[in-house]
């Protein structure tokens, strides 16, 4: 019989989710639990698995469209319902003799709810040859007939995505992989000796969307070339470049569907920007005491194997701050009227990433010791950049930091993140002139700014809580004046 996967509900009030791709194609067998899509909420990448094992029938969404929670996804031809079913939901079998021989089934989905059968539930026993032959369906031979298909090419969902994008057909690749595995190198190669179109998609896919075949771009709701809210047409560049574009050949426009991570960017920071009064203070410091420390805990052989950065020593020092300056780690409950001041420090991490800025923080950072904190640090920020980052590491942030500076960058005036009262830039380290022991000296110097929610913190308690952090990376001794 045919059964229908739909979106599940992801928690965390997410009501739709951006498919990114597909890990499986029509006539694959699937397994219980294998992953079958990969889907983009408005927090973190999440890989949906199969609630049935059986045969993939059709695939019912395209790559870049967004569904609502609910919605079908794809059909998956099955022999039997031995798999997750919700409460209240009717069985086939309910006339065929529970077997209590039958093993209990405990595991569960994430996402498809818990499972409805328990110990105190009869089992069913499982149905003979001549049962089944007995009540065989239309459907149940179409299952047969998909389950003789031949499977799909060999490929890590990845290279699969990457494939889709530039328009590769997977099944007239030969892969060079281990045991016929497609690799990425073997996808571009393909493209390599293709037509300019390919090419379009490709610099579609890098703008943060993937392109389809036909060069067109799909919006939201996964309709091809439809009204846009401003009455225009979501087309790629591909579809209306000249033949030989005077440029040497790049897009003279592509346009990419808002959705996903970039989508909830922009309402969260219009939403800050326009809710919360911004307003921001900057303090320039010589941190050549805090370099000349950092390189002692990394010739440190109790240190080894802890990738302790100048960002760490900065969390540190915002942590020891946010003691005699709570203010700035509080949020503003418009709904209920109140302030609300945290007893805790989740400490937000700002991440450049390939699907845009994502803020995962670590819970409780204000009670981890040094190494601690740099393993946590270091784990969010590569799992982030990995797009494996979960929407509980991106939830509960009381306070961020940014490092703006490994951009090249001196200084800036970051948006709240919303909800939280403050949020700290790091600028560039610069070696530069400045006075040191009554004398002109070449210093490591680094501007630091806050940005904090004008309703909850004064500017006195902004430039106490910066000259704090300031102190501590200037004089890292003087710590032991503030604990």
């Amino acid at each position: 019989m045919i059964r229908t996967i739909t979106l599940p509900d992801l928690g965390e009030g997410l009501t739709e989710s951006d498919l990114v791709e597909w890990s499986v194609a029509v006539g694959d067998t699937v397994e219980l639990n294998q992953v079958v899509a990969e889907v983009e909420t408005a927090k973190a990448l999440v890989q949906l698995p199969s609630p049935y094992a059986g045969v993939v029938a059709e695939l019912l969404v395209e790559p870049g469209a967004t569904v609502p929670v609910g919605s079908a996804l794809l059909t998956v031809a099955v022999d039997e319902p031995s798999v997750v079913e919700s409460a209240g939901t009717p069985h086939p079998a309910a006339d065929v003799p529970p077997d209590p021989a039958a093993p209990a089934r405990t595991s569960v989905l994430v996402g498809y709810g818990p499972l409805a059968e328990t110990s105190a539930r009869p089992r069913r026993r499982s149905r003979s040859a001549a049962w089944a032959a007995a009540h065989a369906t239309a459907e149940d031979a179409a299952a047969v007939a998909l389950s003789a298909r031949r499977v799909g090419p060999k490929v890590l969902p990845p290279v699969r995505k990457l494939a889709h994008d530039l328009g590769v057909d997977l099944n007239k690749v030969d892969g060079s992989g281990k045991d016929g595995m497609i690799t990425r190198e073997d996808v571009l190669h393909v493209v390599s000796g293709a037509d300019p179109a390919p090419v379009a998609q490709a610099r579609a896919a890098t703008a943060g969307r993937p392109a389809s075949r036909s060069g067109t771009v799909r919006p939201a709701g996964g309709r091809v070339g439809g009204a846009t809210a401003s009455g225009g047409t979501v087309r790629a560049a591909a579809a209306h470049e000249p033949a030989s574009p005077p440029n040497g050949g790049a897009a003279r426009e592509v346009r990419t569907p808002i959705s996903g991570v970039r989508k909830q960017t922009a309402a969260a920071m219009v939403a800050s920007a326009f809710t919360a009064p911004h307003a921001s203070t900057s303090l320039t410091v010589d941190v050549t005491p805090t370099l000349e420390l950092l390189e002692q805990f990394r010739a440190d052989r109790v240190l080894a194997g802890h990738r302790i950065s100048i960002l760490t020593l900065v969390a540190k020092a915002v942590a020891i701050a946010l003691r005699r300056n709570p203010t700035l780690n509080a949020r503003w409950d418009d709904a209920a009227g109140e302030i609300v001041q945290y007893g805790y420090v989740n400490l937000g991490i700002a991440a450049d990433t390939p699907r845009g800025l994502l803020v995962p923080c670590v819970k409780d950072a204000d009670g981890l010791r040094l190494p601690e904190l740099a393993d946590a640090i270091g784990a969010l920020t590569e799992a982030a950049r990995a797009g494996t980052t979960t929407p509980a590491d991106l939830a509960g942030g009381t306070i961020t930091i940014t490092n703006i500076g490994v951009l090249g960058v001196d200084t800036g005036t970051p948006i709240l993140v919303p909800g939280q009262a403050a949020i700290l830039a790091m600028g560039a380290i610069r070696r530069q002139p400045w006075e040191f022991q009554d004398q002109i000296a070449l210093r490591h110097v680094m501007t630091l700014s806050v940005s904090f929610d004008h309703r909850l913190v004064d500017g006195a308690e902004a430039a106490h809580f910066l000259t704090d952090v300031g102190a501590i990376l200037a004089r890292p001794g003087s710590v032991l004046s503030m604990v």
